[in-house]
């Protein structure tokens, strides 16, 4: 029985961590969803929700949640999520359909704090999971995110490798772990598996935001539907991007680094 209460305890406390994490990218994808419902406003939807999602970088970082370094990372997950915006839009894979001042190329500026989102969740797991990594190869996983990076621009001309990729991916993460704490008590998981897991997660807040008309894909232009499976598999791939800039930052990908935040910060 005290084992079952144990484990019960944990899954909560892992629980409550993970919305802690998530604490940014719940407000963001919050902020989308009410801005659908807000009456005519002189001031576009796009660009007001520039103005919040701004407004959310500047409280996490005069409340903590943020560092220095954290700040600057989430930026570049913004400006890297606003050049893969501006090619996929001018390709065609989904589109901003509102009109807004803050609108470059068909993309509104706001796009990259969908990819800040993701940057902030991972600097906040790594303080307050206390992660650290073994068997983490940085240079092997900085090459293959910036070869992921790539490929989904360019598989729209050349042939799409995302499986070749994949398979690469699982090799060079053969051995890796990720070490967190929950509470006083150290869990571990295959790097690979937390791939999964988080592209899995974000698959499903890509429902919710095109739901709320954060962005739409072309079979969603005369009415929402599902987001395919198959971007869950993108996510996982994608994930590898934000995942190499997070740990690269501080010393971080360094086997066995511990962040200096604990679960308790």
């Amino acid at each position: 029985m005290g084992m079952i209460t144990h484990g019960i305890r944990q899954l909560l406390r892992f629980g409550l961590l993970e919305a802690r994490c998530c604490a940014f990218a719940v407000a963001l994808v919050g902020g989308i969803a009410v801005s659908g419902q807000l009456p005519d406003l002189p001031v576009a939807r796009y660009d007001l929700l520039l103005l919040y999602g701004i407004a959310l970088a500047v409280i996490a970082r005069k409340l903590g949640w943020d560092s220095a370094r954290d700040t600057a990372v989430i930026a570049c997950c913004h400006l890297v999520g606003l050049l893969f915006e501006l090619v996929k839009v001018r390709m065609g894979s989904w589109t901003y359909p509102e009109e807004a001042l803050t609108k470059i190329g068909g993309v509104p500026l706001y796009g990259g704090f969908m990819y800040a989102a993701v940057g902030s969740y991972l600097c906040r797991a790594w303080h307050l999971f206390d992660l650290r990594l073994t068997g983490y190869r940085p240079r092997v996983m900085a090459v293959l995110a910036a070869a992921v990076y790539v490929n989904f621009f360019s598989h729209h001309w050349l042939p799409d490798a995302r499986w070749v990729l994949a398979a690469l991916l699982l090799c060079a993460t053969a051995g890796t772990w990720v070490r967190f704490r929950v509470g006083e008590r150290d869990h571990r998981m295959p790097l690979a598996l937390a791939f999964v897991l988080i592209g899995f997660f974000l698959w499903v807040a890509e429902n919710i935001a095109t739901y709320a008309g954060a962005w739409s894909y072309p079979d969603q232009l005369t009415g929402w539907q599902p987001v395919s499976v198959a971007k869950f598999g993108a996510w996982a791939l994608l994930i590898t991007v934000t995942f190499v800039l997070t740990a690269g930052s501080a010393g971080r990908s360094l086997p066995g680094s511990r962040a200096v935040a604990r679960n308790r910060s």
